[in-house]
């Protein structure tokens, strides 16, 4: 990555990697909300409080500090010294960036054993954000052309009694991967992702099931699912709350 000096980076990194030097407190928890919904790896760092409450309390008073947040919900908080951090929150657990009097806290919540971490900080130095992938997991993943070509040539990977009608289907939202219909004649969008996924992709497909079910006729009933090898659990809640539904499907290897 090339810092610009301005607490921007090269337009080639932008993508993948978002760093503010020094920012506002207001600067710092905007950049870290966006971070949080767009599921990427964050780490601030600067002078801060930590408190915990759970299955037992503590509170750490002002020190220069790590801290680490993944999209499955794991909070880390270092210290320079060890491997382990100081405290930490696991999997599952809820994250949200805040100001409070004037002051970023990342407040991690667990629900079940209900536990709660709270990190406030008095001065921040720097917030970076990553966009993190595996590359020898996309080495291995092949190509969406490579599994809508799998789909046709197996509908019922999808569901029994899938039945393509169209790839590429234009809507006034964009281009559908495959539209078909299920056994009880119910109109189908699949969207396909070669990779994991996340809430933006189930944006994508809720966009194409409303631009459908504007472009038939009103009483018209569209089903979306979206197809890729797995999805993180955000992704996995919205689609149920939208009633849109999961498959999980690898591009063939042999292809």
């Amino acid at each position: 990555m090339t810092d610009t000096g301005d607490g921007s980076v090269d337009a080639e990194d932008a993508a993948a990697v978002t760093t503010l030097a020094s920012p506002t407190p207001a600067d710092a928890r905007h950049a870290i909300a966006a971070a949080i919904e767009r599921e990427d790896v964050i780490s601030v760092f600067g002078t801060c409080t930590v408190e915990y409450e759970g299955r037992a309390s503590s509170h750490l008073g002002p020190g220069d500090r790590l801290v680490v947040c993944k999209p499955d919900g794991t909070t880390l908080v270092h210290t320079d010294e060890g491997h382990q951090p100081v405290n930490w929150q696991p999997p599952g657990s809820t994250q949200a960036a805040r100001l409070t009097d004037g002051r970023l806290e990342l407040h991690s919540l667990r629900s079940t054993p209900e536990e709660e971490l709270l990190v406030r900080f008095e001065e921040i130095l720097q917030v970076t954000a990553y966009d993190v992938t595996d590359e020898r997991e996309l080495a291995l993943e092949g190509t969406e052309e490579d599994l809508r070509e799998r789909i046709l040539d197996d509908p019922g990977l999808v569901e029994t009694g899938f039945s393509p009608l169209a790839t590429e289907r234009e809507t006034p939202a964009g281009a559908v991967d495959i539209f078909g219909e299920d056994d009880q004649g119910r109109r189908v969008v699949v969207e396909l992702k070669r990779r994991r996924v996340g809430p933006d992709a189930v944006g994508q497909l809720g966009r194409y099931v409303d631009a459908l079910e504007r472009d038939l006729h009103a009483d018209a009933d569209v089903r979306g699912i979206l197809v890729a090898p797995s999805v993180t659990d955000r992704a996995r809640r919205l689609l149920a709350e939208q009633g849109m539904e999961f498959v999980a499907l690898e591009p063939d290897p042999e292809r």
